[in-house]
């Protein structure tokens, strides 16, 4: 196949890399010159803007965003809706809210995909999970990519219309807010508890074998290896939230009680607050640079 990818960020790197790496051809776009360069240097086809990407494509265009949720979604969309029509396929692999996945795909003219990514910088090397809303004609025209990107066939699949995608990604969030929290605050009782513990030993044990092993629970690990049990400077200071709130305010929406995901939130929005300094948060903010490469707020 031949994908055209726009957004060289971290992820859109990583999904270049990975189609490329599948035998399939790209032509890259980004605003950062130093991006579309690196893209290059894999083997994607370099472009100078949107137009010349989409020139650049064949009949039956496929097109991947990678770009920041939001204005830069409707911006690049703008630009690509002239140049593309109904036999075209776009897929948003950010992280956008659902009714903004719906909205946009009755905006465009091409087919609209919304795709949930998750895995974060280490789906370079093991794939990412992908949760796709829209057309079931559209995912099976980008079954392909989508084999290349995610971990395999079982690491992708369709969700159901428009919108489905980006909302099964933002309950996931939610999800990962609660078993951050959990396991947060697990530690910080072993931390403050009666015994003078080894948390990396801790977390090794209950990752072989335990019934809570997971792969948070190995960032868990990496983080007491490399930060010391103390968590060294690691500071109280969880940031993110935006689908955290979004999951909440969806299950108000439909009556569906979540104390735990509402809990999480909660604890990450009491980080930012002047002189707090809980222990489970301060794994939480680590945790997020584990699974994310999300930079370490650290104390002065």
């Amino acid at each position: 196949m031949q994908l055209g990818v726009i957004g060289l960020g971290r992820m859109g790197q990583i999904v270049v890399n990975r189609v490329l790496d599948a035998g399939h051809d790209v032509v890259a776009f980004d605003l950062s010159a130093e991006a579309v360069a690196t893209a290059a240097d894999a083997g994607a086809e370099p472009a100078e803007s949107v137009e010349d990407l989409v020139e650049r494509l064949g009949d039956g265009k496929r097109i991947w965003l990678m770009v920041p949720a939001g204005d830069a979604v409707d911006a690049t969309l703008d630009e690509l809706n002239p140049l593309v029509g109904e036999k075209d396929v776009v897929v948003d692999g950010g992280n956008s809210h659902f009714e903004e996945s719906t909205r946009r795909a009755e905006s465009i003219d091409a087919a609209y995909l919304d795709c949930g990514t998750s895995g974060g910088p280490a789906g370079a090397e093991l794939g990412f999970s992908l949760m796709v809303g829209g057309p079931q004609w559209a995912y099976d025209e980008m079954t392909p990519v989508f084999d290349a990107v995610a971990t395999g066939p079982d690491g992708h699949d369709r969700m159901g219309p428009a919108g489905s995608g980006h909302y099964v990604k933002m309950v996931h969030n939610g999800v990962e807010y609660a078993l951050m929290q959990t396991y947060g605050e697990g530690f910080e009782l072993l931390a403050e508890g009666r015994y003078d513990l080894d948390l990396e030993a801790v977390a090794r044990t209950w990752n072989n074998g335990a019934v809570i092993r997971s792969w948070l629970l190995e960032l868990c690990e990496e983080a007491f290896r490399e930060e010391g049990t103390d968590l060294g400077d690691v500071a109280d200071h969880v940031a993110g939230g935006s689908t955290g709130t979004w999951t909440v305010q969806e299950a108000l929406e439909q009556e569906v009680p979540v104390p735990l995901i509402y809990q999480a939130l909660s604890e990450r929005f009491g980080s930012r607050a002047p002189e707090s300094g809980r222990f489970s948060r301060r794994l939480a903010n680590r945790l997020r640079y584990g699974f994310g490469r999300h930079e370490v707020a650290r104390e002065e």
